[in-house]
């Protein structure tokens, strides 16, 4: 890698990242004109060959677990492929003391190509959070400035749901939802009876074709990939239309390392590992878009460092890697001897939820700030390998007994996953380990993390709701959680959520933010980082939904910059 490979073509942007915010920034600026190259890390995408939505689980020869059961960590070998925990030669590290689990996935489409597809809207009050109880800062921009761009995601990709009203969960732009399992109408009919909100969800998943793209046909297996296009990935509902424009080329294989800073302190390229050739090459553009991953976007602006940047492109305020967030998540579960009873049939739906329950105490003092919402899971989905573990760690007997008992349980559990609001505190943040690389040659990343008592609080708030809701179902609660431990009320290890954001928020004032209220650094004008690491809190919504819509406003903001001459 002693010799830099240069491209002679000189573009108007280039992407890092293929995602939800690289994917939509391709997207618009492409259709919008300019020519865009867009690095991906790992490879290109076939949903035929690469998508195993109809194998059946005896097809695979270790039935989905992977040698060894090493794939049951990464949600078995049926996931949409190349997401994992670990990846070879490209490793991360966390601190003394600490634990954070980083799920990447290196594959054009990047982590949308297996989603759970939960598309909620931020609520005006979550941009104003500061204001609100004084912890934590107020957002640049407001519910209004984002709610047309809100508009106009779910008008493109698809989301159902039902409008109702409830000031935590803003109405959208729905298509209709399915109608609810059995398990989730004895679910909706406990909440009623103790006054929790239960409405239908909201994913990203068609019930109606909208641009040419069928409608689920509800083989729940939405975590494989979706053949028919028939749910949200940027593989197949954004970057193809941006090659349709002739505008945009796509590397895969192309591990950004540095963005390159001009003398006038602009950035005018990025220069990248060719994984395959081993050889480093550099990119020239007009204007950088970065949406690599919160994380990963950190890591890419802390990497490049130059005499204008010697602590990385965009820091002057210190605060790229800090204010990382991650949901606070705890599950529970109860069996309910009732549904042994319930005749066989076909209630697959979607590969999610038919209904979820949205914050529903924003109306009272609780013992802890901001909320959560609910995600129920359960029913007779399909079996896969792990699915009788309790089971067998619970009941004695072996072979036509123990088989007996799994098909009389099987599908009487109901479970539900909360997931709320973390709000960054100064011991949770990523940084550049000073003695780690990767087999590229790239500093890694190093990780503080640490949950506080309102993050506990809400877990045991959590765990609470959930028995209460399974026993009025008349059923038997079976998490077992203590309050003592590293993870006190079951609550989940940073990053096990997979919502990490943060990293280089927007905020109004530079000394204490990375970007703008349109995702536009405001140490580097022409340098746009539009995924995750813009947020500013993160609240107890799935994020996607939001840096799909930041993604899209951005990048009409970088367009009218374009034309002004302004990059």
């Amino acid at each position: 890698m002693a010799q830099v490979i240069r491209s002679p073509k000189a573009y108007d942007v280039c992407i890092i990242g293929s995602g939800a915010g690289g994917g939509m920034a391709a997207k618009n600026l492409a259709e919008g004109g300019l020519n865009c190259v867009l690095l991906e890390a790992g490879p290109n995408v076939n949903p035929e060959k690469d998508f195993k939505m109809w194998t059946w689980p005896y097809e695979l020869p270790h039935r989905g677990a992977g040698v060894g059961g090493r794939a049951r960590e990464n949600f078995s070998e049926f996931l949409a492929p190349n997401g994992a925990w670990e990846i070879d030669g490209e490793p991360y590290t966390s601190a003394p003391g600490a634990n954070f689990q980083w799920f990447r996935s290196r594959i054009v489409g990047g982590r949308t190509n297996h989603w759970g597809r939960i598309a909620l809207r931020f609520a005006p009050i979550d941009f104003k959070s500061g204001t609100r109880d004084g912890l934590g800062d107020d957002w640049p921009i407001t519910y209004e400035d984002l709610a047309p761009y809100y508009d106009k995601v779910e008008s493109y990709i698809g989301v159902f749901g039902t409008k109702e009203n409830v000031s935590s969960a803003p109405d959208g732009i729905f298509l209709p939802p399915p109608k609810p399992r059995c398990n989730e109408l004895m679910v909706k009919k406990a909440c009623d009876k103790l006054g929790i909100i239960c409405i239908p969800s909201r994913l990203a998943i068609l019930t109606r074709s909208i641009n040419g793209r069928l409608p689920c046909h509800y083989c729940g297996q939405c975590g494989r990939g979706c053949v028919t296009a028939s749910n949200f990935s940027s593989s197949q509902v954004l970057l193809p239309p941006a090659m349709k424009t002739g505008k945009l080329t796509l590397i895969t294989g192309a591990m950004a390392r540095e963005i390159i800073v001009s003398k006038d302190g602009k950035a005018e390229g990025v220069s990248y590992i060719d994984k395959a050739a081993r050889s480093e090459k550099r990119i020239n553009a007009r204007a950088i878009v970065v949406a690599a991953s919160a994380c990963e976007s950190a890591r890419l602006l802390l990497n490049s460092k130059s005499s204008a940047f010697p602590n990385g492109i965009a820091n002057s305020s210190g605060t790229v890697g800090r204010y990382l967030t991650d949901s606070v998540g705890s599950d529970g579960w109860g069996r309910f001897p009732q549904l042994e009873k319930m005749p066989p049939h076909n209630h697959d739906g979607v590969g999610g939820m038919h209904v979820y329950i949205p914050w529903w105490k924003f109306d009272r003092k609780n013992e802890f700030p901001r909320g959560y919402h609910i995600e129920i899971w359960g029913g007779r989905h399909m079996p896969g390998v792990g699915m009788f573990d309790g089971l067998c760690y619970d009941e004695e007997g072996y072979g036509a007994k123990l088989k007996q008992r799994a098909r009389q349980v099987y599908g009487t559990t109901i479970g539900f996953s909360g997931r709320g609001e973390m709000l960054p505190n100064p011991d949770t943040y990523c940084e550049i380990d000073p003695d780690v690389v990767d087999q590229w040659g790239i500093p890694v990343l190093r990780f503080h993390f640490r949950f506080t008592d309102y993050e506990l609080l809400q877990a045991k708030d959590m765990q609470q709701t959930f028995r209460s809701i399974v026993e009025t179902m008349g059923g038997e609660y079976l998490a077992k959680t203590s309050i003592h431990g590293q993870y006190p009320f079951g609550i989940q290890e940073g990053g096990k959520i997979i919502h990490e954001v943060g990293t280089a928020r927007m905020g109004a004032d530079p000394k204490t933010s990375v970007l703008n209220g349109y995702c536009q650094a405001h140490d580097v004008k022409n340098l746009f980082v539009t995924d995750g690491a813009s947020l500013v809190t993160n609240p107890d919504k799935n994020p996607t939904l939001t840096i799909l819509a930041l993604s899209w406003r951005a990048s009409e903001y970088l367009l009218d910059e374009a034309k002004k001459g302004n990059l």
